[in-house]
This record gives C-alpha cells, sequence and structure tokens, in this order.
C-alpha cells in the first residue's frame, strides 16, 4: 500500500461517524470525495429514491446536526437546513446512482475502509473476550495474590518507632502506703 492511498484511507476513516448505533457518511463529505456538489448528489439520490430505504440513508435530526456540528471542522454543517446520512449500503448503492470513473473509484476506496472498520471491531472483540477470560482465571487465585502482594508490603514497610509519651511524667519514688488497721 503506498502513502496516497494511506492517507486516502485516513481521510475516509475521519469522515466516518457513529450515529444511531451505525457508521455512516454524510452527503457533504460524499459530494466531496466524489468531486460533485452536495445539491446534485442528493438530486440522484432523490430521482433514485426507491434505492435508498431506511437502513441505507436518513436525515439527521436538528439535534444530531448541531452534534455533529461540534466534531466536525467545518461549522457550516450547523446551518444546514437538511443533512442526510449514508450507511455503508447507501454507499455501496450511489455507485449505481454516481456513473463517472471517480465515483467507482471513490466507492472502493470506502468500501475497503468499511472492511477494514469491521475488522478493527472484530478483533477488539475477541480481545476483550480473551481479557475477561483471564480475568475469570485470576479471580480464583485472587485471593492469594492480594494475601502475597499485603506480605510484601508488610516487609517493605519500615518498622514503627516507639512514640514519646506527651504530656508530665513524675519521675520519683512512689510513696509506699500500708494496710489499715481497724483500730478504734
Amino acid at each position: 500500500m503506498d502513502e496516497s492511498s494511506v492517507a486516502d484511507i485516513q481521510r475516509i476513516e475521519a469522515l466516518i461517524y457513529p450515529i444511531r448505533g451505525q457508521r455512516v457518511m454524510l452527503d457533504r463529505d460524499l459530494a466531496l470525495l466524489y468531486g460533485v456538489e452536495t445539491r446534485v448528489l442528493n438530486q440522484a439520490v432523490r430521482r433514485n429514491f426507491n434505492r435508498f430505504p431506511s437502513d441505507f440513508m436518513f436525515e439527521l435530526s436538528r439535534e444530531e446536526i448541531m452534534r455533529i456540528s461540534q466534531t466536525v471542522t467545518s461549522s457550516e454543517i450547523k446551518y444546514s437546513k437538511r443533512v442526510h446520512a449514508f450507511t455503508e449500503q447507501g454507499v455501496a448503492m450511489l455507485s449505481s446512482v454516481l456513473r463517472s470513473e471517480r465515483a467507482i473509484q471513490v466507492n472502493i476506496a470506502i468500501m475497503r475502509v468499511f472492511v477494514r472498520l469491521r475488522e478493527m471491531v472484530a478483533t477488539h472483540k475477541e480481545l476483550a473476550l480473551k481479557l475477561r477470560e483471564l480475568e475469570g482465571r485470576i479471580q480464583d487465585h485472587d485471593e492469594k495474590i492480594v494475601a502475597i502482594f499485603d506480605a510484601i508490603r508488610a516487609l517493605m514497610a519500615p518498622p514503627e518507632k516507639p512514640r514519646k509519651k506527651i504530656g508530665f511524667e513524675v519521675r520519683e519514688a512512689a510513696a509506699k502506703y500500708g494496710k489499715r488497721s481497724n483500730r478504734k
């Protein structure tokens, strides 16, 4: 993989946002990648609306737009009336709607990024599963490990020095007291 394709992958990854529990790309970002205006991309989608069900593309609410505008470097998005989000399947469907050579190349790159992200998530899940198994094994020996650490800390702790008594101390012999006799 050459440096330009790595840069392209990183650039595309930065344009994928988690919204409504899905990874999506925004219409304006896709338009930028395809080299068309956002208006042109949305027109093509409207002409082929039946190809984009709600699990392929959805319109963002005002609240979602404001949330994304805080993470996007361009602040123009918060003034947009409508912003469409495309899931992986929606991006794939765009290749049938936008038929330029550039659109084909961009779609291939985007699909590779989505596959890479899926692989990363799968790897993280496997790692998390292995960690849980390891934690289970450690819990069996947990008390023993804690006892060992407590013993080590006790050995490392400096011995306690006797404390000085506070207050006045009398240093004279104690008076001898005897038994009382019963004198009447």
